[in-house]
């Protein structure tokens, strides 16, 4: 029978779930602080595509270098373990025993699936059971980078466009409703890609979204006014 494990989406799904989520609230939140300053003309939307465009290229070169450090630590640490099977295989099956014996396989059992697994593949055994390095987990910058920027544009094009379609004097409003329905159906999308409930991911994503919208349309509005 075959098994469907969520954890397996892990690597993508964090990447997109950030880049969207990010793509709605810090587009909408600068399409917010400036139409509360000023609600006309045409600096709000340039202000939305800016942050919009500004955004996208941020996280894609955020997550491109955040997990290419992770994927450097990762081929430092299986270079550093091929040299130590090179030194002392023997050390290193016995290291590989103690691991097992330490998750509950009684210590003959250990060493004969040590020995067959360091003559088998003896550096994915240990890249795996000792320093944790799974497909799962392994990093992959251009998939994270990627995936955070088609991400950040998809959520952050709802705000751009409610710029365009939505008259001046409901502007702000407006902004404020589309983004908080797109980011409750992305809270919920989420959620239940991953395999969690999706109220409480749901209800997460909208209360902080709706607070830094408020935040900053409460700055835009006091320096709009200040300014005025």
């Amino acid at each position: 029978m075959n098994e469907n494990h969520f954890i397996t989406r892990i690597g993508w799904l964090r990447a997109a779930v950030l880049g969207a989520n990010d793509g709605v609230l810090s587009t909408a939140s600068v399409i917010a602080g400036v139409a509360a300053a000023n609600p006309q003309g045409r600096q709000v939307l340039l202000a939305g595509i800016a942050a919009l465009v500004a955004g996208a290229m941020s996280m894609a070169a955020g997550e491109y270098v955040s997990v290419s450090s992770q994927a450097d630590t990762e081929a430092a640490d299986l270079a550093r373990e091929e040299q130590e099977q090179k030194d002392d295989p023997r050390g290193e099956t016995r290291e590989l025993a103690a691991i097992y014996i330490k998750r509950g396989l009684n210590a003959d059992l250990a060493k004969k699936v040590a020995a067959q697994l360091m003559a088998k593949d003896a550096l994915a055994a240990h890249a795996r059971d000792e320093l944790g390095i799974t497909e799962v987990s392994t990093a992959n910058p251009v998939q994270a980078a990627l995936a955070s920027a088609a991400t950040f544009t998809a959520g952050g094009i709802w705000p751009v466009l409610t710029v365009l379609l939505a008259p001046p004097p409901v502007l702000l409003h407006a902004t404020f409703a589309v983004a908080l329905v797109v980011l409750a159906v992305l809270g919920a999308a989420g959620a239940r890609t991953g395999g969690a409930k999706m109220v409480p991911a749901t209800v997460r994503v909208v209360f902080w979204g709706a607070l830094a919208m408020a935040v900053t349309a409460g700055v835009g509005h006091l320096f709009g006014t200040a300014v005025g």
